[in-house]
């Protein structure tokens, strides 16, 4: 299955069948109950709210990071309320560059749901085909799943200080340019990148309308960027663990699989100043 499905096959499928469930990742940094107000102005027909601090994050300790990754088992949960069935399609979708999308679509592949697309262009690209946005609930019963084996493997703050030299470990930072050099740090306390890191800003996977880069073009990049290095080395870091996934999903995009996700990140490693930092 493709990681992104296009609005045109999304329509086709929700009138035609089978249709999937569609999750609306919309958030906003700068206010978070800013997703939230926005699905209830409108949404894609029958698509559920899932909200990054409550559902795609576990709670703050002060040294965890800004959204640290939550068990399998919390978010297998939260995907239960929202009666997500094994075998049922995902579609995912937001409002800014799927940058929210891909986290939630990287999750449901890390506890073992395979059929998850995000939607190439997001809600401004569903908005363009003038589809019906009415906020229509589409009422699921709750169920209950087990977490299922699983191969997008999340990596510790540990073990990526482990393997920091070694050949078989290539960070690739997803932040803005300035931040990764440590200027113009708004988000963190401190700012810098983990040593070693190569910087990939995830907004230079999309083109202008907000869709992502062909698949060749996506591949020719990263391959520029990584310089011979195996996807399979790669793990994908920003600043907590979410716009990294972006550049996970372009990667697979492109079909460069096998890379993992560092789900801390800079606002985790910055926590602890005893760990080494560039600047």
């Amino acid at each position: 299955m493709s990681p992104l499905i296009s609005t045109f096959e999304l329509r086709q499928r929700l009138q035609q069948g089978p249709a999937p469930m569609v999750l609306d990742a919309r958030f906003n940094l700068g206010d978070p109950e800013a997703g939230a107000r926005a699905f209830e102005a409108g949404h894609i027909e029958g698509a559920r709210y899932v909200h990054l601090n409550r559902d795609l994050s576990a709670p703050l300790n002060g040294t965890n990071g800004r959204h640290p990754l939550p068990t399998r088992e919390a978010f297998q949960a939260s995907l239960d309320r929202l009666g997500l069935q094994p075998n049922t399609p995902v579609v995912v979708y937001d409002d800014q560059g799927s940058m929210f999308a891909a986290r939630l679509w990287w999750m449901l592949r890390w506890v073992g749901h395979a059929q998850v697309q995000v939607l190439d262009g997001g809600w401004a690209a569903w908005q363009a085909l003038s589809q019906d946005t009415r906020n229509i609930p589409t009422a699921r019963a709750v169920t209950t799943t087990e977490p299922q084996p699983h191969s997008f493997i999340p990596l510790s703050v540990d073990q990526v200080l482990a393997d920091l030299d070694q050949p078989h470990q290539q960070l690739l930072d997803a932040r803005g340019a300035d931040r990764f050099r440590g200027e113009n740090e708004t988000l963190d306390p401190v700012g810098g990148h983990i040593p070693g890191a190569l910087n990939r800003p995830f907004m230079h996977n999309l083109q202008a309308d907000g869709h992502f880069l062909p698949a060749d073009a996506l591949r020719q990049a990263f391959t520029s960027v990584l310089q011979g290095t195996p996807p399979a080395h790669v793990v994908h870091q920003c600043g907590s663990g979410v716009t990294a996934c972006h550049n996970l999903l372009a990667m697979e995009i492109a079909g460069l699989h096998g890379s993992r996700l560092y789900p801390g990140s800079w606002s985790e490693w910055c926590a602890d100043p005893a760990r080494p930092m560039t600047r």
